[in-house]
């Protein structure tokens, strides 16, 4: 396999960086420690800007080329993510997470250790022109970190012209990589229902209006919005996660709370689902003589990849790891922040195989150190080539 024989050489350094953070994980926005070891780590590396509190706890990186960027694209930008998730380990490492009750259970940790390897070997050889500026992100585990990094400005302030992402992919075999233009992640929205009914004794159920009855029904009618509103060549999904109701066997209670995730590929799709959602909501209502308030919040946008730039990625996958393990993949109906990046900049976002690994949020997962050579060969090659001296 081509893969960069000095990334050969950084990868046990890598793999050091990889576990010691694995070992401090830290949740959404409070990164502190992550974000102090990777901007101390990108000042020994002798990167020409390092700029912490970007989108509160994000880090900003700039490594100057040899030669000032080019006529045309001058600046890309390479995105890692840093929080872990409320997850309890079970992988019994010996570089486990010290913290109970939170793990690097979606390798966060390795995207942050291999852009640092790229980093390191970038400040090292500048063999590329313009900037190539590494990116550090907060919260992407549900908080929205890469919105804020736009929001302050970091694609201006640092001249980002394209972007692009990576995460690790379980089931992709080890020196593989996965990617597909155009749509490639879905939009996460959620939803909440509380239900008001009438409650009372369960031996006079006419006397009574059953929140949780009114809740089944709701459920069921939710599910048959994509059966039978949605275009069956279109995807979405409905899922309701949560139904709390009750605490006796033998009163109907007053009142059901349900939530849950609404996922869809499109905006027209999106947009069609709240609608449904909405006119489903009041006709359960209108049947049942319940009120039923909803709470319909919008979440990440979809990962939507850009022509051209998925082109790119791919041709510098095919580098490091050959034509026949570069594959197009299907889409994925989880989410990924990384949408909000690519709604400020054309980019592509990528998956690198883990290889036979417990799947992301798992508690047994974890991430295979023996994809850092290939994640991080993969970035050095796509600055050098995209940035490319004359």
């Amino acid at each position: 396999m081509p893969i960069v024989n000095r990334v050969a050489d950084l990868q046990p350094d890598i793999q050091t960086w990889r576990r010691d953070i694995h070992q401090h994980p830290e949740l959404l926005y409070d990164v502190h420690r992550t974000a102090a070891f990777v901007a101390d780590r990108l000042r020994e590396f002798g990167c020409d800007e390092v700029v912490t509190g970007i989108g509160q706890t994000g880090v900003v990186g700039v490594i100057k080329g040899k030669k000032p960027g080019r006529e045309g694209l001058k600046a890309i930008g390479m995105r890692a993510d840093m929080d872990a998730l409320p997850v309890d380990e079970q992988t019994n490492l010996p570089y486990a997470s010290k913290t109970p009750g939170k793990m690097h259970a979606c390798g966060h940790d390795g995207h942050t250790a291999m852009l640092l390897g790229a980093a390191r070997y970038l400040a090292e050889t500048r063999n590329f022109a313009g900037d190539a500026v590494v990116i550090f992100q907060p919260a992407e585990e549900g908080g929205a970190g890469g919105a804020a990094m736009v929001k302050d400005g970091m694609m201006e302030r640092f001249g980002i012209e394209q972007v692009y992402g990576m995460h690790n992919g379980p089931g992709i075999p080890i020196g593989s990589f996965a990617i597909r233009p155009g749509p490639i992640m879905a939009s996460t929205d959620e939803v909440d229902f509380i239900i008001e009914g009438l409650g009372g004794h369960a031996a006079r159920p006419h006397k009574c209006v059953d929140s949780v009855l009114v809740g089944a029904q709701l459920i069921t009618a939710l599910q048959s919005i994509v059966s039978r509103s949605v275009d069956p060549l279109e995807s979405a999904v409905i899922s309701i996660c949560e139904f709390h109701a009750g605490n006796a066997r033998n009163v109907i209670p007053q009142t059901a709370t349900l939530r849950g995730t609404i996922r869809t590929l499109t905006a027209d799709v999106r947009k069609l689902v709240e609608k449904r959602v909405r006119e489903v909501v009041a006709g359960v209502a209108q049947i049942t003589g319940a009120k039923i308030d909803l709470q319909y919040k919008r979440g990440y946008p979809v990962v939507n990849n850009h022509a051209a730039e998925t082109e790119v990625a791919t041709r510098i996958a095919r580098q490091v790891a050959g034509d026949t393990n570069v594959l197009e993949m299907s889409p994925m109906m989880g989410g990924e922040d990384f949408a909000y990046m690519l709604e400020a900049r054309s980019g592509a976002f990528i998956f690198c195989g883990n290889g036979d690994s417990a799947g992301l949020h798992h508690p047994a997962y974890n991430f295979n150190d023996e994809a850092i050579v290939f994640g991080t060969s993969y970035w050095v090659k796509l600055v050098e080539e995209q940035l490319a001296a004359s």
